[in-house]
């Protein structure tokens, strides 16, 4: 059966009778990152890392009964040793380690191998079994170097001031959004955020995590002072009447998306980044080869194709469905979160 099964509710360790990330209401989550999908509302007991534990507590409510801890302490339940290592992935994002008499499995959550200078480093975690997401399981998806892209970004942003024009960049409330910001030149202008990413840089910030400053967009701002500025906002606010704050303007979106062709044409975009917080073919394979481990199972993304790719390299692999959504919300294909 194996030390964690996938069920209807998430993945499950029976003997300490806990779920990793469930999509469910369970009585006892364990959480790898504090993105929508892998927190969810209606859980009985939550632990997570402790730079995760505000922001859930923002999204789900001040009164949910949660607990952290921070990467390498450990956890035992029922006999079954759990503890948290860092994915890479956004900031408080864990991979959770579950070993049982001598067994080792790791349930990555999402993860990127790029480090990005504000979250903690993925860190591989030796294992027996290796949960991979695969979002980005093609070939075809391999990521420039990071600074490649905030040059792309901070000359385009130049070019739009010399213009006269404001610029949006649209990305994910938590992780891009923060990512983005450290990326930018602020001597070039101004920059200002939508509420929503406002609020999740407030937590961050009274974590005592620096950010680069930030003004949030209010009502009171005079159309005329966002020129040659940057706004950064959540996917979900472009093509609505939130954008009618702004003068002239330009509109681009960074995801790993970008890197398909026409996506920034279906979503009437101006400029399309590359930049993603998820591991790209070489990432992911990576990953998985650090891990020394003797079995892979695959979740969210190009399951088949990896999987595929993976038994014909000799590595035993299965494929499994889960209920995340990686990168979705950021090409308005999943859910993105309403508050962070």
């Amino acid at each position: 059966m194996g030390l964690l099964q996938f069920t209807e509710k998430g993945i499950y360790c029976k003997q300490a009778k806990v779920y990793i990330d469930p999509w469910k209401p369970v009585d006892y989550a364990i959480i790898t990152h504090a993105h929508a999908d892998h927190s969810r509302w209606g859980n009985k007991f939550y632990l997570s890392h402790h730079l995760s534990k505000p922001i859930i507590q923002h999204r789900l409510g001040q009164d949910i009964s949660i607990e952290s801890m921070e990467y390498g302490e450990r956890r035992t339940i029922n006999g079954v040793g759990f503890s948290f290592h860092p994915a890479g992935h956004i900031i408080g994002s864990s991979q959770v380690r579950v070993e049982y008499k001598g067994e080792v499995w790791v349930a990555s959550g999402d993860y990127k191998l790029e480090n990005d200078g504000f979250c903690t480093p993925f860190e591989p975690v030796k294992c027996d079994v290796f949960i991979t997401e695969c979002t980005f399981g093609l070939p075809v998806f391999k990521w420039k170097p990071q600074e490649q892209v905030f040059a792309e970004m901070n000359t385009w942003w130049q070019k739009n001031k010399f213009e006269g024009k404001a610029t949006i960049l649209a990305g994910y409330s938590l992780g891009k959004a923060q990512r983005i910001l450290q990326g930018l030149d602020p001597s070039i202008g101004k920059i200002y955020t939508h509420g929503a990413i406002e609020k999740t840089n407030e937590i961050i910030r009274n974590m005592g995590v620096k950010l680069n400053e930030t003004i949030y967009v209010e009502s009171e701002i005079k159309k005329k002072d966002f020129e040659g500025s940057l706004i950064i906002a959540p996917p979900r606010s472009l093509g609505t009447s939130w954008q009618k704050k702004f003068p002239a303007y330009e509109v681009g979106m960074a995801s790993g998306w970008m890197n398909v062709r026409g996506t920034r044409r279906r979503q009437s975009l101006d400029r399309g980044f590359v930049l993603s917080d998820h591991a790209d073919w070489d990432g992911l394979n990576s990953a998985i080869k650090a891990t020394d481990c003797e079995k892979v199972i695959v979740t969210h993304g190009y399951t088949n194709i990896f999987s595929k790719w993976l038994n014909d390299k000799g590595i035993e692999t299965q494929a499994e469905s889960t209920e995340f959504e990686g990168e979705l919300a950021e090409v308005g294909q999943g859910k993105e979160d309403k508050e962070a």
